[in-house]
């Protein structure tokens, strides 16, 4: 197989500050020669049967919606660290509970953005196709109170842009010029849709995202919307009932081999590669998201009987437990309208829950207190650290 006929051409563009620089032009999808699947079976059966596996969790959890409403949040995070935010999972949800995080207000507003975005494109997808119209509608709310609100959000852009270095001469990458922009975004969309190429969800998602990466058809927040493509993709295909898979940790914690894998593609035509590392981050997400939710679904149940057995046990405290499963990080007045109790018995009720182990209080404030549920927070937390750059 000569993978060099996969390789893209490179463009020599107009000068920019003095200086020529080449950009690069993309093989429209599928690869050609075609992917080499003898390779990949026994990793893609593997990486199936997880997914399927996680996918039956959305009818066995109790609550989805509650589980979907933090895993969101945690995606959201991991990827937006991933392009250099410093935010911790408690930040965003004080932040969403109109308190005040530990970081910069605008990197957990950003998260906060990412979050929006996600349950916009997925609410979108009922009535209309992944297509080049909803990726710009996606963006133009990813980047609503983010940095990069001031570059064309919701906009393909006009200008150049690159991937590392100072300017396109010195680049790592330098993406396809604005003038070959749309020719290269009309094959992916015709790629997406077209019924005629058998190929598994699974792989076409793999080929999908370098593809966009590649294209990298905004001026800011390709990263972050390229990620997101993966779970749209798999939901849209029916794949997924419910968006339960992201990639992001899997790409945080091995981020040179994640770039190292799309610049290979890129110089080298190595597809196989990537997918089967692609392929390896679905299996062990996959998993993961399924033994988070057991322990998760485990914590809640151990609690709760702890409380039920507990000669200080209260309807109250009960409530409160219940309403801090889908809002783990919550202020004293919050609890008080919205479980309709009055303040002496939810700080009573919360003692009790502080007594048990269960909540911790975080302010050190006499007023206006934020309690969390401590042991669902770490669980959460787990993989969240911020980048060391």
């Amino acid at each position: 197989m000569d993978k060099n006929k996969r390789i893209g051409r490179y463009i020599k563009s107009s000068v920019v500050g003095g200086e020529y620089y080449t950009a690069y032009l993309p093989k429209p999808l599928p690869p050609e020669p075609p992917i080499n699947m003898q390779q990949i079976y026994p990793l893609l059966d593997k990486a199936s049967v997880a997914v399927g596996r996680l996918d039956g969790l959305s009818v066995v959890l109790p609550d989805t919606e509650l589980f979907l409403y933090m895993y969101v949040r945690k995606e959201a995070l991991l990827s937006s660290q991933i392009e250099g935010t410093q935010s911790s999972f408690s930040d965003l949800l004080i932040y969403e509970n109109n308190g005040t995080p530990g970081v910069p207000i605008d990197d957990v507003a950003e998260v906060s953005s990412y979050v929006a975005s996600m349950n916009y494109g997925l609410e979108r997808l009922n009535d209309l196709p992944l297509s080049l119209r909803l990726i710009r509608e996606i963006h133009e709310i990813l980047m609503r109170n983010s940095r990069g609100s001031t570059k064309q959000p919701g906009e393909f852009r006009t200008t150049q842009n690159w991937i590392g270095g100072s300017r396109p001469g010195n680049a790592v990458f330098v993406p396809p010029p604005p003038e070959y922009l749309m020719e290269c975004l009309d094959n992916l969309e015709k790629f997406i849709h077209d019924e005629n190429i058998a190929m598994p969800t699974l792989i076409k998602a793999a080929l999908i995202h370098v593809q966009f990466e590649t294209i990298h058809p905004f001026l800011d927040g390709n990263g972050r919307l390229g990620r997101l493509l993966i779970t749209f993709l798999l939901c849209a295909a029916g794949l997924l009932k419910k968006p339960l898979l992201y990639l992001s940790l899997f790409f945080k914690n091995r981020r040179d081999e994640y770039y190292s894998h799309l610049q290979n593609v890129r110089e080298k035509g190595e597809w196989e590669e990537w997918i089967k590392f692609f392929l390896e981050g679905v299996v062990l997400t996959s998993e993961q998201a399924t033994e988070t939710a057991r322990r998760i679904i485990a914590l809640f149940d151990s609690d709760r009987k702890k409380i039920e057995t507990s000669d200080k046990s209260s309807t109250s405290v009960l409530v409160i437990h219940k309403y801090m499963q889908s809002h783990p990080v919550v202020s004293t007045t919050k609890l008080k309208d919205a479980c309709d109790l009055t303040l002496p018995t939810v700080l009573r009720s919360l003692g009790i829950l502080e007594s048990m182990g269960i909540v911790k209080e975080i302010t050190g404030r006499e007023r206006h207190r934020i309690y969390i549920y401590k042991d669902y927070i770490s669980i959460l937390n787990e993989g969240t650290e911020p980048l060391k750059n």
